[in-house]
């Protein structure tokens, strides 16, 4: 697949920036440089689902998971119940402030069937053959492709970590409600958070900064390290990298302890399909009415949330609001927890987009996530990081990422 074009080949947020500024290229030289990327690519990687009304010289380009609308585009949704939607009307929330911010959408990326488990057609650029991942299968490919510098996804339990390690690639998951998710079709209103994806945490920083005027200063964390032993579903790979960049990070002069509540983590990780599966009922109730013209998973989803009792869903509930207060006074005293972003490397096939298990404590209580690419497994393989920081600490969590991935790729301080 692919002959003699490399499909994983990132395109640096940070050099496209520069060169903006000292004036070696121009908005209309990015759109098409964009353009000719994804005719090199897509016939193989198949990432895009609609082109939009890019207007060259407008900004950077960006690609825009199809669930959150774009004026005069179509949101499909991943399925075939939307196939025949008509053009939203205007911008969701958040593509308002990207387009604010000088990202302008160059179209609609693939999306799992209403950001749930069934599989778009996208394929990994990092790893042919193996799935790169969901909901936001077709942003991360698009940017670990290169085809966009930066590109929009959501996460409701793993669909924007979990893609980024797969296709090694770096995310951003925002702090809930920090942006609403007025036009975006979402699954669960507690759950639900925006997501970003682009090559390297230091391209994160420069978004967040023109997204939101905050700065991201870079600085050594006090890191508490996940190893997720309780969950058992970390492979040796992943596990061995985790204690590598531990090791690396304690050397270079972050205080580095290890996370010791891992029934903390467990609890929360209980407790959050209880109520993904519970608001999911509720929030696509017109899609449990014809349940029957779903996927088996995302049907077994609704169905399971419809079955489930108010008192179930509270004490759900109770269990992430505890937890929150147990690692709020963790936070008190350390930065960051810095873990195993995906149990391992992309699993082979593309029939499924693997498991979201290590995002789902951490999705429960809202908190923002970066992944970090830079390690591979033997097979050459990439193994994501997540750091995750308070809730509301976005623009921290990402000058510590930075710091973080400057020790690992090796660069002096």
């Amino acid at each position: 697949m692919g002959g003699a074009v490399r499909l994983a080949r990132p395109w640096s947020l940070r050099e496209l920036v520069r060169d903006l500024r000292e004036g070696r290229t121009t908005p209309e030289d990015a759109y098409q440089r964009a353009l000719r990327r994804i005719a090199e690519t897509e016939a193989d990687l198949h990432a895009w689902v609609d082109r939009a009304g890019f207007l060259p010289g407008a900004g950077v380009p960006l690609g825009v998971k199809d669930i959150i609308d774009v004026a005069g585009v179509p949101t499909r949704c991943g399925s075939a119940l939307r196939a025949e939607a008509a053009p939203a009307t205007s911008d969701a929330t958040i593509v308002t402030a990207w387009r604010a911010a000088g990202a302008v959408p160059l179209g609609k990326t693939v999306t799992t069937e209403f950001a749930f488990f069934a599989p778009g057609p996208t394929r990994n650029p990092a790893a042919p053959g193996h799935t790169p991942g969901g909901s936001s299968s077709g942003s991360a490919a698009a940017v670990a492709s290169g085809q966009v510098p930066l590109a929009l996804g959501s996460q409701t339990a793993g669909s924007v970590t979990r893609p980024a390690s797969y296709c090694g690639v770096a995310s951003l998951v925002m702090s809930h409600s920090r942006y609403p998710v007025t036009g975006v079709t979402g699954l669960s209103s507690s759950l639900d958070s925006h997501g970003v994806f682009a090559a390297t945490a230091s391209d994160l920083a420069i978004a967040w900064s023109a997204l939101t005027g905050e700065p991201a200063p870079v600085r050594p964390p006090r890191i508490l390290v996940w190893s997720a032993d309780a969950l058992d579903v970390v492979e040796a790979p992943m596990r061995h990298a985790v204690t590598q960049a531990a090791k690396r990070l304690r050397e270079a002069g972050a205080t580095v302890s290890a996370f010791l509540d891992e029934r903390l983590v467990a609890d929360l990780t209980g407790a959050h399909p209880v109520v993904m599966a519970y608001e999911s009922a509720r929030e696509r109730a017109a899609e449990l009415a014809v349940a029957e013209r779903l996927s088996a998973p995302l049907a077994h989803l609704l169905r399971t949330g419809a079955a489930t009792s108010s008192e179930e869903y509270e004490s759900a509930r109770a269990i992430i609001a505890d937890g929150a207060l147990r690692l709020a006074e963790v936070f008190g005293s350390y930065d960051v927890v810095l873990g195993p972003a995906a149990p391992g490397a992309a699993p082979r096939g593309l029939d499924a987009t693997g498991n979201p298990v290590l995002s789902r404590g951490w999705q429960a209580l809202g908190l923002p996530v970066i992944a970090l690419p830079g390690f591979t497994d033997a097979a050459g393989l990439p193994l994501g990081l997540q750091l995750v920081g308070r809730h509301g600490g976005d623009a921290e969590l990402l000058g510590h990422a930075c710091w973080v991935e400057r020790v690992l790729a090796g660069d002096s301080w």
